[in-house]
């Protein structure tokens, strides 16, 4: 996964939006950890994975990958707002041992870390925890990073379109 292009596109949106929108003088962090958690919440909703009163399935792939790369891109914004985009970083996700739910409730718990820190290194904890949510997910990042591209172009038309 590119994430030095990953950073470098979503800096481009997030400075498109904070233009259009006057928000350059604004500190956006807090809403964005709460868009982060929301976008979380979505996809949780989609996998349906917490769901055990319910037999109805998960939502088709594509639909939870829409929803998974929501919060890249949030990660990536929060990444930007904290000047980690200038940091080289890599970041390797083995399988977690657990279960989606499990793993869900880490990302949460990551997130919640991270907003009171602001830490680089809680920062790379929290987008390693969601590139395991990815994998227990079954999402590739050639398939994650395919996605962003798409949802990228969508959020442009978006803002042309005054969403």
């Amino acid at each position: 996964m590119n994430l030095v292009k990953l950073f470098q596109m979503q800096k481009a949106l997030d400075s498109h939006i904070e233009e259009k929108h006057q928000l350059q003088d604004e500190d956006l962090f807090s809403r964005k950890i709460l868009a982060l958690l929301v976008e979380l919440g979505e996809l949780a909703n989609e996998t349906r994975c917490f769901k055990f009163w319910s037999v109805k399935p998960s939502s088709p792939k594509d639909v939870i990958l829409e929803e998974f790369v929501d919060g890249v891109h949030f990660i990536l914004s929060l990444g930007i707002e904290c000047g980690f985009d200038q940091k080289g970083m890599e970041l390797m996700a083995a399988q977690p041992e657990c279960s989606v739910t499990e793993q869900f409730l880490s990302v949460y718990e990551g997130v919640t870390i991270f907003q009171k820190s602001k830490g680089f290194e809680d920062y790379l904890r929290l987008f390693v925890a969601y590139l395991q949510l990815a994998a227990l997910l079954g999402i590739s990042y050639e398939e994650m990073e395919q996605a962003y591209f798409s949802k990228n172009e969508v959020n442009y038309q978006r803002q042309q379109n005054n969403y």
